[in-house]
């Protein structure tokens, strides 16, 4: 009996594999492709490219609660970082520039280009000094101060930073994962 247990297992492992090679074959094509065509906007919601952007629910260091949602209609980069985090800070400017290259910008699924930072500090004060010291312009920063157990962090299944993810006009992952250059690639191939 035990020696059918194991054997269903492997059975059930290799067609976990090959189901999930073959959905990571179509994710890496996905992010490569110059896709000019509408996403599907009843996508299912998860962390993979193609499925709608779990929501984001915190607060602003002015206590100001944002949401994910409420940028609908425009480009969004999640970037989840943390004023501690040396990686994270060197990355910065390659986002203030991009912030301030692509902001206005027409995309094919909508109208400009926002940012929202979801922080992992803890300190209050050091993550607002950090937005300040970096120059992070944009308005829309959260965090609930919990560091690694922040909600957000947790639901999008973040182990490491900086960590970030391309969300469309539609809330439709495409891309994870940009630095430096390969943000500004990621959104020209979205420019109308």
């Amino acid at each position: 009996m035990k020696v059918h247990h194991i054997a269903l297992g492997l059975v059930i492992s290799s067609i976990l594999v090959a189901c999930k090679s073959k959905k990571e074959a179509t994710a890496s094509s996905a992010e490569t492709a110059k896709d000019k065509t509408a996403v599907k906007v009843d996508a299912v919601e998860g962390l993979n490219l193609g499925n709608k952007a779990p929501e984001i629910m915190q607060a602003s260091p002015k206590g100001n609660v944002i949401t994910l949602s409420s940028l609908k209609g425009k480009m969004v980069l999640i970037d989840f970082w943390a004023s501690w985090c040396g990686p994270c800070r060197a990355e910065n400017p390659a986002l203030v520039a991009a912030y301030n290259k692509y902001h206005e910008k027409n995309f094919i699924s909508g109208k400009g280009f926002e940012i929202l930072s979801v922080s992992l500090d803890q300190n209050e004060m050091a993550w607002a000094k950090a937005i300040e010291k970096d120059m992070l312009s944009w308005p829309n920063h959260v965090s609930d101060l919990q560091g690694w157990d922040n909600a957000a962090a947790r639901r999008y299944g973040v182990n490491s930073i900086p960590t970030n993810v391309l969300v469309d006009a539609n809330g439709i992952i495409i891309a994870r994962n940009l630095r430096g250059e390969a943000l500004e690639k990621a959104l020209e191939l979205q420019v109308k």
